[in-house]
């Protein structure tokens, strides 16, 4: 990864990240929260995100690409669930086509997302789980 785009995603971590969790964890607007445990330290991270619902799961715009590490961790496997208003395992990830990805977030979003060229969607499968059904979300700083 380019040091600018480093720089960048490093700032999002620090600033925009925490305001988008804190309102992911509340269930209040588009977010969702997924929760995933690193490569290599094993410690448990969280990511907002903004998710449209499909049938056979949710298909993720990957605003900032394949590396970053909430992608890289949920790919890698080892236990990734998402808040959206109620917990979710998440069971595998998939490319989705890019103008079905659009098609998947509706008006006005997928306005937006062409506009600012997104091309990069995927699909999150999913399972319910009772073991991370009755999970509360609770606040972090």
């Amino acid at each position: 990864m380019k040091g600018v785009k480093k720089r960048f995603l490093r700032v999002l971590n620090r600033t925009l990240n925490p305001l988008t969790l804190r309102a992911a964890r509340g269930g209040r607007g588009p977010f969702s929260m997924v929760e995933h445990v690193g490569r290599k330290s094993g410690r448990t991270f969280e990511a907002p995100l903004i998710l449209a619902e499909v049938p056979g799961g949710f298909v993720a715009e990957v605003t900032y690409g394949e590396d970053v590490n909430w992608y890289r961790n949920v790919v890698a496997g080892g236990g990734s669930i998402l808040h959206w208003g109620r917990w979710y395992r998440i069971t595998g990830v998939e490319p989705y086509g890019v103008e079905e990805g659009l098609r998947a977030f509706g008006a006005p979003a997928s306005w937006v997302l062409r506009l600012l060229r997104r091309r990069e969607f995927r699909l999150l499968r999913w399972r319910f789980s009772s073991q991370v059904a009755s999970r509360p979300v609770v606040a972090r700083r």
